[in-house]
């Protein structure tokens, strides 16, 4: 285990910051002892922001599948359905009805 990590583990375990009932302060007290956010998050959440947007701009127009989606994207099939669950996850997307030959669910945007 590196220095930091350890350091953070027995602070966590002389501080538990869930139990403060303050909103927010376990990231704060990890952006502290990181000294910042780590260049790589923040190019991550750049990336996933990327796709993101690609994603919801293709369902304005019409619902579709996950092949669908794979297509218009040109995507590789296992990337857009890990971005696409993780946007049903967090309620912009959400299932919407089995397609006409019975195989596979469409996907629309949460209005």
């Amino acid at each position: 285990m590196t220095d930091i990590k350890k350091d953070i583990q027995n602070d966590a375990n002389l501080v538990p910051l869930q139990g403060l009932g303050v909103k927010g302060s376990t990231a704060k007290y990890l952006r502290e002892k990181l000294g910042g956010i780590p260049e790589q998050a923040k190019e991550n959440l750049k990336a996933f922001n990327a796709i993101k947007k690609q994603i919801l701009d293709a369902l304005k127009d019409e619902d579709l599948t996950i092949k669908q989606l794979t297509e218009k994207l040109n995507m590789p099939s296992d990337e857009v359905v890990y971005y696409l669950m993780s946007l049903v996850k967090y309620g912009f997307v959400k299932t919407g009805e089995v397609d006409d030959m019975d195989e596979y669910y469409t996907y629309k945007l949460n209005k």
